[in-house]
This record gives structure tokens, sequence and C-alpha cells, in this order.
């Protein structure tokens, strides 16, 4: 497993709607192993081995993540703004934030109302907050900082231990790494169907990439990769929200607009490899790039497997190394198990 390219997805800024940087380092890395890489007018970077094979098997992992967008520069020279993803107003408050102007990037920080002061209303929503980067007039800000530029929470990636990750975003740049690190394993093995690993765009605010890629693609088989909610930390209600946890394994998803039998050919990899494994039950809808991706076309098998992460849209979240590792081998595995003649229907034998 490649540390160094995971950090440097990590070091780098991919608010929804803003991935460009982000995929430049990401088609960089895969050509070096990739048949074939390609982008669409969506944003998304794709890489591909065996790209004349009938069959094929997209992996999704989408490569942006929460963030926040001005919207208004008041008269002194403080920033407003609005929510890009499932942003908490209540972690927000306080934080250090980067705001990635055309120009450079700019420090700021979210002004609170000093507690001797009154401190924050018990019903504050992000509009009552503010960003202040030290201008001086609304003037003065418009010389930097224009509507619509995206800002990010100021936090870098440690590890805890030398087992767990910390950083911002791993909720889904882990997702791209991780089905970058399946095709370079695959490279490997010489494979009997068609792999595209696509590092998605928009996920966070309305899978738009997804839907491109499976659309542009047409694949026989879609799996995303994302990350799910781990339970296993103080305060979590285990009987409401199952008990998922660290080191224990990759999550697969199981539910009525989930394709039984990939489920039972990444379970079969998994006993093969030895991995375990974690479940979770998605009714109706993941809310991942699943969902549009099923869609496409004349309708897509799809499956998701997750990483199981702490702290979901936190300035700071926790994954596993061991999980990476686990989730990565398992595709592996899965993948080159492919013969191209799978039969996908509940009513067809595999």
């Amino acid at each position: 497993m490649n540390k160094d390219f995971l950090m440097d997805l990590l070091h780098t800024a991919s608010p929804s709607g803003h991935e460009v940087e982000v995929q430049k380092k990401w088609l960089n890395y895969t050509k070096q192993f990739a048949d074939e890489i390609r982008i669409d007018d969506i944003g998304n970077a794709i890489a591909i081995l065996n790209p004349d094979a009938k069959f094929k098997i997209l992996l999704a992992g989408h490569c942006d993540e929460i963030g926040l967008v001005v919207n208004r520069i008041d008269e002194e020279g403080f920033l407003y703004f609005e929510r890009v993803g499932g942003i908490n107003p209540k972690a927000a408050v306080g934080m250090k934030v980067n705001v990635l102007t055309e120009e450079k990037t700019l420090p700021g920080v979210i002004g609170v109302n000093a507690q001797h002061h009154g401190g924050i209303k018990k019903d504050f929503t992000l509009a009552d907050l503010f960003i202040d980067c030290g201008f001086k007039s609304k003037a003065e800000a418009n010389q930097y900082v224009h509507i619509g530029d995206y800002i990010v929470y100021e936090s870098q990636p440690d590890t805890l231990m030398n087992r767990y990750l910390t950083a911002r975003g791993l909720d889904n740049r882990t997702g791209a790494f991780i089905v970058a690190e399946v095709l370079r394993k695959l490279k490997e093995k010489n494979c009997n169907v068609g792999v595209y690993a696509a590092s998605t765009v928009n996920e966070e605010t309305n899978m738009s990439g997804a839907y491109f890629a499976a659309a542009g693609i047409q694949p026989n088989v879609a799996i995303a990769t994302d990350v799910t909610f781990a339970t296993d930390y103080p305060t979590v209600d285990k009987q409401k929200h199952g008990d998922v946890r660290l080191e224990q394994g990759p999550v697969i998803a199981k539910g009525n607009i989930l394709n039984k039998k990939i489920i039972q050919l990444l379970e079969q990899a998994a006993k093969e490899e030895n991995i375990p494994l974690q479940y979770e039950l998605v009714n109706e809808k993941t809310h991942t790039d699943v969902d549009l991706m099923l869609y496409t076309n004349k309708g897509v098998p799809s499956a998701m497997v997750s990483l199981p992460l702490r702290y979901m849209h936190a300035p700071l979240e926790v994954v596993s190394f061991k999980d990476l590792e686990y989730e990565i081998n398992l595709l592996v595995k899965m993948i080159a198990n492919l013969t191209g003649e799978e039969k996908l229907s509940p009513l067809a034998e595999i």
C-alpha cells in the first residue's frame, strides 16, 4: 500500500466541485500502471486495465470532500458561507480554515462570540457564523476573495499509535486511493475482464460524477468504495446504529437495491484470503455513488464496500490502516477471480 500517495491526496483540498488538483495527482499516479487513462466532461478521472475486454467492472471511489463556499462579504470584510455537503455547524465553531481563492490559499478563522459576552446562541446555524481573514473592509476582501470561492478546514493528516489514520476528508479520498491501489495490484494478475477505476466527483453534493462515469463506461458491474459509520467509540447507540468496528474488516452493504450475486463473489474472495467482513443494512438508498450508477444505461448490477470510519464529516476523521489493506486485497481477489462469464441475475446461477 502506497502511503505516500495516500498522504499526498489527503494534503490536497478537494471540496465537492473543486476537485481538479486532487484529480491531477490521481491521474499522474495511475498512469504509471494503467493501460489507458480517461477524463470526462464532469471531471472524473478514470484509469483502465484491459480496455478492450467485453465484460467491464467499474470501481468508483469519490475524491471530493465536504466543505464550505463563500456566499457574502460584509462591509467590514468578514466572509459568510454556505455548506458544501453535510457540514455540522457545531463542529465548525472556532475552526481554522483555508479559503481557496483563484490566486492563492488564504488562512482564516471561523469567529465565535466569547462566552464572556454571552457565547453563541443555542439554536445557531451556519448563517450565524462568519470567517475572519484579517481584512479591514469589503473593498480589501474583494481584492482576494470572490463569491463562490471554496473553503475547507485547516487540518493535517496524522497517525494514531501507528495503527490509525486521522485526517480531514477521509470521506472519501480513501475511496479514490483504494480504487487506484486495486488497479495497481491487478496489473500483475492477468485479469479476464476490463477494470475501470474511477475517482469520481460531486458525491457529497449531487453524485453527478458517478452518473457520468457509469453512463460513459456502461459497465456490467459497479462497486462503490466509500466509508461507513464506525460505532466503536463512546456515546454511539449500537442498538440503533449497529456494531461496526475499526480493524474488523470492510463493510459489505446489503439491501434491496444491491446485487446479491456480487455480494456472494465478494464473500467468496474474503473466504479465500481470510479477510474479515462486517455488514450493514441499507434500505432504498445507499447515499453513495451506487444510487446513480445503478440507474444508468439499461441498469447496472451494483454493490457497495465501505471502510469503517469514526467521526463522519468532522474536521478530523479516523480510519484503520489494517482495514484499508483488507479492502484493497478483497477487491483485488474478487476481480482476479472473475471470468467475464458471470451471471448476475438473482434468477441465474453464478
